[in-house]
């Protein structure tokens, strides 16, 4: 018997690499997406169902017909300067939506979740090894609104049954190695992709902001996952929902981070070139340092993040950058 697993925001970066890695593992992932953000060309391992999660009709139609065994909910918006500036957009799209996911879940007697958070919901806890014990203060409006979504998944835990696995991790990176899928944002904001732009000459540079934190360097530091390590704990995550283990939250990081500094300079060693580089003043609400630790999920899903390192990052997001597939 096939076990559909309904993967919302399947079409995006991190979604369409959990279809593939679902697909690996033997269940049948269905792509939820309502391309605001995804690609329709990133689905390629399972069924695929064009709908808005703020539609509660087509998400109860999409449970009718595949009768999935759990959820796999990664569907957001996720700039944090956009959620300053338009936070109404952000708690209608991230809550609202996820409420609609949530009862039409449990309307269907679909009753394990696995939730993609973030450690945004931490807030600006600057230079601490961010554990799940760490207080959940959120200083922005997508912050607020995922843990205003991890609080829902408590409310119906306790009232409905519904189990539930919550992730919450920082900054993801790389690509599948085999570059079937990829990252790629319109607008671009991440680190990486932005950073291989300016070496291919998509863009005229890269732009650092601020090169006076008290780092080693003077530059931020970030703690970065490899997307497939990324999604490997996901399903790890459902697996443990289906063998009856129990709602928990786990951070997802390495434990250490890289600065930008360090990241430019590991790039010139994959790639052999140059990065062209502008010099920009401090961004408003930038952290100096933010990492997270992954003791628990090591521990109890006997996770590790054997592909993060800065070299193999790159190296897969510029594979996929250089693959026919690549949209930007």
């Amino acid at each position: 018997m096939q076990k559909h697993v309904l993967v919302t925001g399947g079409a995006g970066y991190i979604g369409a690499h959990a279809c593939k890695v679902l697909a690996q593992a033997g269940f049948v992932p269905v792509a939820f997406d309502n391309l605001s953000t995804g690609w329709a060309e990133a689905v390629k391992f399972g069924p695929f169902v064009q709908g808005d999660l703020l539609n509660r009709a087509q998400i109860d139609a999409a449970f009718l017909r595949y009768r999935p065994v759990a959820v796999m909910h990664f569907a957001a918006l996720s700039l944090v300067g956009e959620s300053m500036s338009d936070p109404g957009r952000y708690w209608r799209t991230n809550v609202n939506g996820s409420l609609n996911l949530v009862e039409a879940a449990v309307a269907a007697g679909c009753m394990n979740f696995v939730f993609s958070s973030t450690c945004a919901t931490y807030g600006d806890q600057d230079g601490v090894l961010l554990d799940e014990n760490t207080p959940q203060h959120p200083i922005n409006s997508y912050g607020a609104s995922k843990k205003a979504i991890e609080e829902i998944l408590k409310n119906f835990g306790a009232a409905y049954g519904l189990n539930h696995v919550i992730f919450r991790y920082f900054n993801v990176a790389g690509a599948d190695p085999e570059a079937e899928v990829g990252e790629q944002h319109r607008p671009e904001t991440h680190l990486i992709p932005l950073m291989l732009d300016a070496i291919e000459g998509r863009r005229p540079a890269l732009t650092v902001f601020g090169q006076d934190y008290p780092t080693p360097d003077g530059t931020c530091v970030r703690d970065y996952v490899h997307v497939m390590d990324l999604v490997d704990a996901h399903v790890k995550g459902l697996n443990w929902l289906l063998d009856g283990r129990g709602n928990r939250a786990f951070n997802l990081g390495t434990g250490h981070g890289f600065s930008v500094r360090q990241v430019i300079d590991a790039s010139r060693v994959v790639t052999n070139r140059d990065v062209p580089i502008l010099q920009g003043p401090r961004r408003a609400g930038d952290a100096a340092a933010l990492v997270s630790g992954s003791d628990r999920a090591r521990a109890e899903l006997g996770w590790e993040p054997i592909r993060s390192t800065l070299p193999e990052m790159i190296r897969d997001a510029l594979g996929w950058s250089q693959t026919p597939g690549f949209l930007r």
